[in-house]
């Protein structure tokens, strides 16, 4: 029997990436997995890739719209009956991101895209899990959420840190309930999002940074782990930065 047999789980931002890199290894695990994200094209490129067969759907989504999140865990559920696990790994970054490049418009963006939708999306499926006393939330951070670095830019760091806050706070508040929330803070990891930095990344950096398969790893060890044992946070970085 493998890990996840008879669990299901959604993973926003699942079309590349750490998302794309989590859906794979929880297929692997026997999940049934929902990816969802904002374009369709590159969610189906996704599912052919990760070759889930029929323990795979897709499901378009902007995380920022609050309709749109309630949207994907009800399809979630009607196609396999339940989410166990919902990974909340979508996010966005701009290359203007100082505060004195940002826009009121920029930083909502940004906000509504890493904050609010990981709010959107564990309002949308804590009932089911409260009603089953079991489900595990793991949020996506960042080490930006951890300290204030300048390298994210303002909105990104205030948005990754009331992330990590909202999933802290959700944590005390349930765990009476059979509910464990996870926040993992990942260092600079070789995914898309690199492209929106201000001075492109070498092939270099992004050989010697983490890869999207070493973070999914610790989110399927968070995600295997008994009912009994919660991880509040995990830190993950390269080796070859420093831990501060």
């Amino acid at each position: 029997m493998s890990k996840l047999d008879n669990r299901v789980a959604v993973v926003t931002g699942g079309s590349s990436g750490v998302g794309k890199a989590v859906a794979g290894l929880f297929l692997h695990a026997g999940a049934r997995v929902t990816i969802a994200g904002r374009d369709s094209a590159k969610l189906a490129a996704a599912a052919e890739e990760l070759a889930g067969g029929d323990r795979l759907a897709t499901h378009p989504v902007d995380v920022a719209d609050p309709k749109q999140c309630q949207q994907l865990i009800a399809a979630a559920t009607q196609r396999f009956g339940k989410v166990d696990l919902l990974v909340n790994n979508a996010g966005m970054n701009i290359k203007q991101r100082t505060f004195r490049e940002l826009t009121p418009q920029a930083w909502s963006m940004i906000v509504r895209a890493n904050l609010d939708g990981a709010f959107y999306c564990t309002q949308a499926v804590l009932p089911q899990m409260l009603a089953r006393k079991d489900g595990i939330v793991i949020n996506i951070v960042s080490v930006a959420g951890k300290r204030a670095n300048p390298l994210g830019g303002v909105a990104y760091v205030a948005s990754k840190f009331g992330m990590g806050a909202m999933g802290t706070v959700l944590a005390n508040e349930e765990r009476e309930n059979g509910i464990r929330v996870s926040n993992i803070y990942p260092g600079e990891i070789n995914t898309p999002i690199l492209e929106q930095r201000p001075r492109p990344v070498t092939e270099e950096q992004r050989a010697n940074i983490l890869q999207p398969g070493d973070v999914a790893e610790a989110v399927l060890f968070v995600a295997t782990l008994p009912p009994h044992v919660s991880v509040p946070e995990l830190i993950i970085k390269p080796t070859i930065h420093t831990y501060w």
